[in-house]
């Protein structure tokens, strides 16, 4: 097996949250820790010193409202600084916080809500309480907006959580072990069985200490984010990597949905660091190209690095950065490492795949089948009530499973595919799909989303979904490549694509992998129809499965299809652009 881990020590870890709150309102004190913005779109912020009292206040009223060590609270809410502040008092009381996405429908919020066992609830308002059924079992739930309600017994509002302390000697939860589980966050793919990830103080704490190290990240950078909590990108690695080092976190007020929004508070907090997935990147990017200042504002000189996970930026935006000496750096981890495994080199040539080297305390080797299996501080507990799961996902030394292929390289880990996204074709050939994807994202700029299939048939095809918003911009044209003939419309995409298809082909070694064409799909993958996860990553047996149709046309058939498709053949090196209906 080949082995990999940091050259640096991790050295000392806080034991728990309650002594890390404790010593950051010490050292902060009056420095504004978190800012949101009120109904009139001012930002306000909070202080070390009232961000601690709140936790206090509401850890002593939890306790005597029956809150106990251990048991789990759920968290069904927005970003905010109520849903905040709430979540650490549960974690420094020796329980537990379960956050969920804030806009899952009424199957899935109350499947996980009855699997996690929580006796207790955090809403955000209405919209989340309409989405429970009044006979949920719970002990109380509590609502920040504070409304009354009378749509579930036992609700009360949130405000009296923040009553004053009688006991001003009260305290968290100092004493508690960091072996202790303070956190369960459901993975993103959640589908069916639940998959609860139990994670601890100290994996949580040990992440901060490790990276703190490396990132540089201190008490005069400011955050602007919009990554949801209850995932572990914002949740755990954003989010504490702001409070652990006493930054200023502000909370962009479109939740990243509205490019317009994120660029005008961009504006206002001028972020030092940035943290983010690459479909927000490439809009931003398109924003700076309407006017100079538009990119002196996104491209500002305190911006110290931007930081990308859940797939590599295209190699045009990547460039965009680098001429500006700005650092791109990128991670790869899973929710059940807490999530950061590894951290790419600012001041090395950014590499496709290649994802860097384990921060402090972590350490990686590929297994015998090329799975990339992790050791260290980070590795969750385990899954919650999931034997299943946990029957294999540790190896018989001690080895997390992570289900990822990839390959030692001297700049670091290479990540190559999901191990259940390797397919063989009728000849036998094993396909490794993420490859040709990877190759045609970062080619065409104009493509959201691509996926590789064809297990079992003679060769491989591909589904691709257009950045569509791009298209409906005439006047917005990038330099094109050899081969590549920039669209100026949907019409237009097939011929762009003839070119950036055969292109990335071409980086392919093995002609079996090769893709002989492809449809261009222009309905949009959705939470909604469980194509994207709710951390907006490309869910590809949903994708396949909806669009099964569209990959037997591809291989001859005739099968009436609902949405407009552009079908590509690369053989031919032809566009069929009849639209299928």
């Amino acid at each position: 097996m080949k082995y990999l881990e940091s050259d640096i020590k991790l050295g000392d870890v806080i034991p728990n949250i309650a002594l890390f709150l404790s010593k950051n309102s010490k050292k902060f004190g009056d420095k504004i820790v978190f800012y949101e913005k009120d109904n009139d779109g001012i930002y306000r912020g909070i202080s070390w010193n009232k961000f601690y009292d709140d936790i206090l206040n509401i850890s002593y009223n939890l306790k005597n409202a029956g809150l106990k060590r251990g048991d789990k609270v759920v968290l069904f809410s927005r970003n905010c600084l109520n849903m905040l502040e709430t979540e650490l008092a549960i974690m420094a009381s020796g329980a537990i916080a379960v956050p969920i996405f804030a806009s899952f429908k009424k199957d899935t919020a109350e499947l996980l809500i009855q699997h996690s066992d929580a006796k207790y609830l955090m809403v955000e308002g209405e919209k989340q309480l309409s989405e429970l059924d009044e006979k949920l079992i719970l002990k109380k739930i509590w609502t920040y907006d504070n409304k009354k309600m009378e749509r579930h017994k036992n609700l009360f509002e949130y405000a009296e959580l923040l009553h004053s302390r009688k006991d001003l000697n009260y305290s968290l939860c100092e004493d508690a072990s960091p072996d202790a589980i303070c956190l369960n966050m459901y993975t993103s793919g959640t589908m069916g069985i639940p998959k609860c990830v139990q994670l601890t103080h100290k994996n949580i704490l040990s992440q901060q200490a490790a990276i703190h190290k490396i990132l540089g990240i201190n008490d005069t950078d400011r955050f602007l984010s919009y990554l949801p909590w209850h995932h572990s990108f914002g949740g755990i690695f954003e989010l504490f990597s702001s409070l652990y080092n006493g930054s200023t976190f502000y909370l962009e007020s479109s939740y990243g949905k509205d490019v317009n929004k994120i660029f005008e508070n961009w504006k206002q907090v001028k972020p030092t660091v940035f943290f983010s997935v690459p479909k927000v990147y490439q809009s931003l990017f398109e924003l700076t190209t309407q006017s100079k200042e538009a990119e002196e504002v996104f491209f500002n000189k305190g911006l110290k690095f931007v930081f990308t996970a859940a797939a590599a930026l295209p190699e045009k935006l990547s460039n965009e950065f680098e001429k500006r000496k700005i650092p791109v750096i990128e991670g790869w981890g899973l929710t059940e490492t807490s999530p950061c495994c590894t951290l790419t080199d600012p001041l090395l040539k950014r590499e496709t795949g290649v994802v860097g080297k384990p921060i402090p305390g972590v350490s990686i080797r590929i297994a015998e089948d090329d799975e990339i299996q992790v050791k260290g501080p980070n590795v969750m507990v385990g899954y919650y009530k999931n034997n299943e799961a946990n029957q294999d996902i540790f190896t018989s030394d001690g080895w997390y499973r992570t289900g990822d292929v990839g390959e030692i390289t001297p700049t670091g880990l290479k990540l190559i595919s999901r191990k259940d996204r390797i397919f063989k074709l009728s000849n036998g050939e094993k396909v490794i799909p993420s490859d040709l994807e990877k190759a045609i994202e970062l080619k065409c700029h104009y493509v959201q989303y691509a996926i590789v299939a064809g297990s079992g048939k003679e060769h491989p095809v591909a589904l691709i979904f257009p950045n569509k918003k791009l298209l409906e911009k005439p006047d917005y044209q990038i330099s094109p490549d050899e081969g590549c003939f920039c669209p100026r419309s949907l019409n237009e995409l097939g011929k762009c694509l003839t070119g950036c298809l055969a292109i990335a082909n071409e980086s392919i070694g093995q002609k079996f992998a090769k893709i002989k064409s492809a449809a261009i799909i222009l309905d949009e993958l959705s939470l909604d129809t469980n194509t994207l996860t709710p951390s907006m990553k490309v869910a590809p047996k949903n994708v396949v499965e909806k669009y099964r149709d569209h990959l037997h046309n591809l291989y001859g058939d005739n099968v009436p299809v609902g949405e407009e498709v552009y079908i590509v053949e690369l053989d031919t090196h032809k566009l069929n652009s009849k639209c299928t209906k």
